[in-house]
């Protein structure tokens, strides 16, 4: 049981660190944060069994879609964080290291480029975008931010291990 909480933990502390760099991109970069908004509208119409749009923007409103995608978001947050202990054992909460953290971090770049992002309407790893390469780099940054995020939170989990 404890090894779930800490996995929970993990995820949502590994979400927060990435959330901070979208807030933080806006004011250095000029690039605003992602809308997990559409992320709750794409999930919506899969309910109807809607599951590739031309473009998610132009799609009709799901009620509550915010709250969707940013339940979505910090859902796929913990599950990344359970493919890490998955992967690498429970052993890695306790000796937590950052290679295997950044591995599974832009690994999960594949969830976006393969799913969401054709999905939404922006093709394969945002190939129908107006600027494909910076969108891939902008991902590739985040989810490596995101896996230096696992690896931050299970340094701090493990400080609080029982000896």
């Amino acid at each position: 049981m404890n090894t779930l909480l800490y996995i929970l933990t993990i995820g949502i502390g590994a979400t927060v660190v990435m959330d901070l760099w979208g807030a933080l991109r806006k004011p250095l970069l000029g690039i605003p944060p992602a809308n997990y908004g559409m992320v709750g509208r794409w999930i919506g119409h899969m309910t109807n069994g809607r599951f590739i749009h031309t473009a998610i923007a132009q799609s009709s409103p799901i009620p509550g879609e915010h709250i969707i995608g940013w339940a979505i978001h910090y859902l796929t947050g913990v599950a990344f964080a359970g493919l890490l202990v998955a992967i690498w054992g429970s052993n890695w909460i306790q000796n937590p290291s950052i290679g295997p953290a950044l591995a599974v971090g832009i690994g999960t770049i594949l969830a976006p480029f393969l799913l969401m992002q054709p999905g939404m309407g922006a093709g394969i790893a945002a190939s129908r975008t107006p600027n494909p390469a910076a969108s891939r780099i902008q991902s590739l940054i985040t989810h490596a931010i995101f896996g230096f995020g696992l690896f931050l939170s299970g340094y701090i989990v493990q400080l609080f291990l029982p000896e």
